[in-house]
């Protein structure tokens, strides 16, 4: 079993993005962040703009279709693909640091809410919010939404140093951070020898003017992961400021193994130890079985469970109703299917070793997150490869609504995307790989913790992984349906 201490990773596992000719070159670009966050905050603009303005149908307004087919699809096809990029360009960052050069922050993040309960709470009310409002058909929503972010980014961070809303509070933020672990670049260090010997660590304090020490002219990483301890993507934001702050050019994008760091336990930079963090595995839950749940809401069967709830618990209220579903998806169905899952991994172990339920449950949760990004990449997919060609009349749409400009055309309405049907294929190779890729995690972590009984130890969570596929499956293969239906009738 491996001993707690320092994680020490070696020289970067693969290829480093950084040297490559141009991408390297742009990305070690002193504005490159810079740009792309420009880029991103004329879309969300759009966003706002059209959504307060433009057609209320939701398909034809660049707030809903933009927000709700092409960035959920565009961000989880780049976290596969590459890593936390969207995290790297993220507008609410360049709207907030202009807010700090009117008013400098002085406190520093509350000890007691250094955790993820609170993006972890606020994920869970965005889901429910998405399904109670039916936002995808609300351009004004969806604006007051953005506009919501926006806010709550500037609002914290000019009170609070480091980047507290991105690391504890965002909750795209913590999806992105589960999502990542399954990404397949990382920032590492080059040398190890060459941190040993550096007497600044700019790459966390930033490099400092030269005649004028306390001034920062370079920010160093506000999440505080000290690159020489830091492995795996979880609260790395992939801003690059360690990149332009370390003066020994010695950061890495390294190519490294999928998921390799769901099955490392060893201690690491401002995350400690990933087994002793109870949130951490509950994120890990609440990302899978919250995948299920809002997969599930988009087919016709939600409308008899709704309203087999409403007649089993007597309420009309559909607020009510949805929160006793959340409630069931997200708490009680993870409780009774992990915490049974943990009893029989325990029961592998010799009696005088066998580990707390808990500690067994935080080890193994995080051997969901392969099926779980397997999910949403299925879901969100859809919409995105079903919808693609939509971003053509829409900014035509929007074009002509907000500006008067009718030299893109007419929006071209019949172009849509592939046909639902012709996705359905890829919908479920991607949830049998995901399913591989748990159970291999899975296997992983008994081989860790329970050698000797490694595929006896492994073997609930497994079964629990095809249970979840089986589900997710059943709930591709079922009809789409409109939502925000009446519970009457």
């Amino acid at each position: 079993m491996l001993q707690a201490r320092s994680l020490q990773p070696g020289p970067p596992s693969g290829a480093d993005v950084l040297r490559w000719p141009v991408i390297g070159r742009f990305l070690r670009w002193r504005h490159a962040r810079r740009s792309v966050q420009l880029v991103l905050l004329a879309t969300a603009l759009l966003v706002v703009l059209h959504g307060f303005t433009g057609p209320d149908l939701a398909p034809q307004n660049a707030g809903t279709v933009l927000t709700w087919v092409h960035y959920r699809g565009l961000l989880v096809v780049t976290l596969l693909a590459a890593g936390n990029l969207f995290c790297l360009g993220c507008p609410f960052i360049l709207v907030r640091d202009a807010a700090r050069r009117l008013r400098q922050p002085r406190r520093g993040w509350p000890r007691v809410l250094r955790s993820k309960w609170t993006g972890i709470a606020l994920l869970v009310l965005v889901l429910f919010a998405y399904e109670l409002f039916d936002l995808w058909s609300l351009p004004a929503g969806t604006a007051w939404l953005v506009l919501g972010y926006f806010a709550g980014a500037v609002a914290i961070d000019v009170v609070f140093t480091g980047a507290g809303f991105c690391k504890y509070v965002c909750p795209i933020g913590q999806f992105n951070f589960a999502a990542s672990t399954i990404s397949p670049l990382e920032i590492q260090v080059r040398d190890q020898s060459t941190c040993r010997s550096c007497a600044t660590v700019d790459c966390i304090r930033g490099r400092r003017d030269a005649s004028r020490p306390d001034v920062v002219t370079q920010r160093g990483c506000e999440l505080h992961l000290f690159l020489p301890s830091k492995a795996g993507n979880l609260d790395c934001t992939f801003c690059l400021d360690c990149v332009q702050a370390c003066p020994h050019d010695n950061v890495a994008l390294a190519a490294r193994a999928p998921g390799a760091e769901l099955t490392d336990d060893r201690p690491r930079s401002s995350i400690g130890r990933p087994s002793r963090r109870t949130d951490l595995a509950v994120l890990a839950v609440v990302f899978t079985f919250g995948a299920v749940l809002n997969a599930f809401a988009m087919t016709s069967p939600v409308y008899a469970v709704e309203k087999w709830v409403a007649g089993a618990i007597g309420i009309r209220s559909e607020a009510l109703v949805l929160a006793v579903v959340f409630a069931a998806a997200l708490g009680a169905a993870p409780f009774f299917l992990l915490g049974g899952a943990s009893l029989l991994t325990r029961w592998t172990a010799p009696p005088a070793d066998r580990p707390a339920v808990t500690l067994t449950f935080r080890r193994f949760a995080a051997s969901l997150l392969p099926l779980g990004f397997a999910l949403w990449l299925a879901h969100y997919g859809f919409h995105f490869l079903t919808g693609a060609l939509t971003i053509i009349p829409v900014t035509q749409s929007a074009a002509a609504d907000l500006l008067g400009w009718m030299a893109l055309g007419d929006p071209w309405w019949t172009w849509v995307g592939m046909r639902p049907g012709s996705v359905l294929p890829l919908q479920l190779g991607v949830v049998v790989l995901g399913a591989f890729g748990s159970i291999a995690v899975a296997y992983a972590i008994a081989d860790r913790e329970h050698p000797y009984a490694a595929a006896r130890a492994a073997l609930p969570w497994a079964l629990v992984t095809v249970l979840i596929a089986a589900v997710s499956i059943w709930v591709f293969l079922q009809p789409m349906e409109m939502r925000g239906t009446s519970l009457a009738g």
